[in-house]
């Protein structure tokens, strides 16, 4: 059998034989087109997203990476600070080759760091204020490339306010509706006057954010401390241990928490092909929260708490912005079935991402061994899978069975499931339990009674016993016919 590294050598080299070897992912579906724009410096936990972003780089197509301004830092940009963070990142992509293909060079990541204007929100747009960073993102929309553009906001969003605007200017309505239909933004709060310019301007954007007061986003979920629960993997220590020291010249480059750990990373979390987000749909929900198209009111923003003095408007149309999930989490049990149901539930718009978190933290310390450590001393995502499709069709009242069976591990690690229904999505509310041990490869639940077609979501989290133990998942949607 070949080994680790002359596995992955024979798949660089296959890699570079393909046509298109940018659109390729490591999962099922293409590549998600990223660009970034980032108040880095404001506070550390943008350099803290970075870090974690760049030991993603061969899984997304990263088209550029933009300083930017914010209502918290309103007139300096810092591509310096990008430039230092991916000269560490070129010491060890060498060595994540030897874990996965695909991770560019530092070189090429260096020629997709640009800067916008050094000045605050709309004030910095208009006529004669393009900057490089607004003629990147125009750039990246004109490719003749059908797969979507997202723009991941960190900071202000001045910078795609003037690419809009320029766009308005100088395209035909048919044209700017074109390029509008490829753009996807994911905005971590308003950190600036240009968002809500933004959604009033186009109407008709695909457009994530939670507006308002910090305390009303689904992006705390990535930091937050939720009582009742083992918060270690979002511990000073844990970070200490697992990322930064000892890690490595990347891991070193990760700041210590100041005001909330990576509160950005949310931006591009869904966009990792673990088998459970479709990027497309918010409302299915993933590593990077879950969201539901909506005309959120007033009062639910938090209009009146921190972030930052940016004016906190009325939203004119719906926008992808909080969902609530309801979680039970599970513990592992030290006799008997692994895995069981803890005694309280939770229900909160965060929950949508802390639910994962575990999971997220546990592939980013992986990640961050894979810079230093040889594959063999490393460990590496299972494989998920499924012996039947991932679209059904059942009769009410009757059984049915799911099964990952055929589920693998590179490395030879033993495998944990979880099968779960996920009733937040999908037109069935209530939930479905599995008929027995939720636990085990192949697992049987009982169609509930409907009056209409219903559809109902299904998760198998498949979870090795590596170290760290490392997560992913596949999807089944189900859907439930009346009786005839």
């Amino acid at each position: 059998m070949a080994s680790w590294i002359q596995r992955v050598a024979l798949g660089v080299v296959m890699v570079g034989m393909l046509s298109a070897p940018a659109v390729m992912a490591t999962a099922s579906g293409p590549k998600a087109r990223l660009v970034v724009l980032t108040d880095i410096e404001n506070e550390p936990d943008d350099a803290q997203s970075l870090v974690r972003l760049l030991l993603y780089a061969n899984e997304l197509d990263i088209e550029a990476l933009v300083a930017t301004t914010s209502t918290h830092m309103r007139n300096e940009v810092h591509p310096d600070s990008l430039r230092r963070i991916i000269a560490a990142y070129g010491h060890v992509q060498p060595n994540l080759l030897l874990h996965a293909p695909g991770y560019p060079s530092a070189e090429s990541l260096l020629a997709l760091v640009h800067a916008g204007q050094p000045a605050y929100g709309m004030a910095a747009t208009g006529p004669g204020k393009d900057s490089e960073g607004v003629l990147r993102i125009i750039a990246a929309l004109d490719k003749a490339d059908p797969r979507p553009l997202w723009v991941s906001v960190w900071g202000g969003a001045n910078t795609l306010a003037q690419a809009l605007m320029r766009l308005k200017a100088t395209r035909s309505p048919a044209e700017l509706s074109r390029l509008l239909t490829k753009m996807r933004v994911y905005a971590i709060s308003d950190q600036d006057d240009a968002g809500a310019w933004i959604r009033r301007t186009f109407p008709d954007l695909f457009y994530i954010v939670s507006p308002g007061g910090y305390g009303a986003a689904t992006w705390g979920g990535m930091f937050v401390a939720v009582d009742g629960l083992d918060n270690s993997t979002i511990s000073t220590k844990w970070i200490a241990h697992n990322i930064q020291q000892g890690r490595g010249p990347l891991g070193a480059e990760y700041p210590d928490v100041a005001y909330g750990m990576e509160g950005d990373t949310p931006a591009f979390l869904g966009l990792i092909p673990t088998g459970l987000s479709d990027p497309d749909r918010p409302d299915w929900g993933g590593w990077g929260g879950r969201y539901e198209l909506y005309v959120p009111a007033l009062e639910a923003m938090d209009p009146k708490g921190f972030n930052g003095n940016v004016p906190v408007e009325a939203e004119t149309r719906p926008i992808w912005t909080n969902a609530v999930d309801t979680v039970t989490p599970y513990t592992d049990s030290p006799h008997g079935r692994a895995i069981t149901p803890g005694p309280r539930s939770y229900s909160h718009f965060q929950a949508t991402i802390w639910r994962w978190r575990d999971a997220f933290q546990n592939d980013f310390a992986a990640r961050i061994a894979w810079t230093t450590q040889p594959p063999e001393k490393a460990n590496h995502p299972p494989v998920a899978a499924l012996d039947h499709a991932d679209r059904l069709t059942v009769t009410a009242g009757t059984l049915f069975r799911l099964s990952a069976k055929g589920s693998s591990d590179p490395d030879g690690d033993s495998l944990s499931y979880h099968w779960f229904h996920y009733p937040e999505v999908g037109s069935w509310k209530q939930p479905i339990p599995a008929k027995g041990a939720e636990n085990i490869d192949r697992v049987t639940f009982r169609a509930p009674m409907v009056t209409k077609s219903e559809t109902a979501h299904f998760i198998a989290a498949v979870t090795d016993k590596g170290t760290p133990s490392l997560t992913r998942y596949r999807r089944v949607i189900v859907t439930i016919e009346p009786k005839r």
